[in-house]
């Protein structure tokens, strides 16, 4: 089974300077993320080691739990780079921004809602805005760690990290700090080919 790897940065560590700091990407880059690719593969290699040898009882249970935390890490962290850019900033254009003021009345109550459900997240987690393929609406919704309390069939097209790691060397505790300097450096080309291709 092909082993994960951490992916390049789209940009230099220094890049979103001054509303992150060159610090704290490289130590959630190469540290943070990092770890959650390295848990990943660490629970492949045990679950390939449990079923070769018979051992598909609580064992696997536990691993499985490992995988989707670790690997809902190296997931979400793959995405959030992505959607940051040191040209980023300022609000969506052409058919995300149509959908944005669909359903959520306009780019403002998106924002208000966005950052809210980032600011409301109770100890770690992540402010998603995704493509829920059912009813074919945006919506916003909290996830929990790195993989819970989120849909199955949803498309994740904009996430905010709200774990400590992406803001405190920086901004200390106080959050809201680090949700308002955020949408400076947000990437709404990238959110859009998301939105584009999820909607298709």
């Amino acid at each position: 089974m092909q082993k994960y790897e951490l992916p390049d940065l789209p940009y230099p560590y220094d890049a979103l300077e001054p509303h992150i700091s060159a610090e704290i990407m490289e130590i959630h880059h190469t540290k943070h993320h990092q770890n959650y690719v390295n848990g990943a593969n660490t629970a492949l290699e045990k679950l390939a080691e449990a079923r070769k040898n018979g051992e598909l009882g609580p064992v696997v249970t536990g691993l499985s739990k490992d995988l989707a935390f670790n690997l809902g890490g190296h997931t979400n962290h793959s995405l959030f780079w992505k959607n940051l850019s040191p040209n980023g900033g300022g609000e969506p254009t052409g058919e995300l921004a149509e959908a944005i003021n669909r359903d959520f009345g306009s780019f403002e109550a998106f924002k208000e809602h966005f950052s809210a459900a980032a600011l409301g997240l109770q100890g770690s987690g992540w402010a998603v805005l995704g493509y829920d393929h059912i009813a074919g609406n945006l919506v916003i919704q909290q996830m929990t760690d790195q993989q819970g309390n989120l849909s199955v069939d949803l498309t994740p097209l904009l996430m905010l990290d709200m774990w400590e790691h992406a803001f405190y060397l920086q901004y200390k505790n106080v959050k809201a700090d680090y949700v308002k300097a955020i949408w400076n450096v947000f990437n709404w080309d990238e959110v859009a080919k998301r939105y584009e291709a999820a909607a298709k």
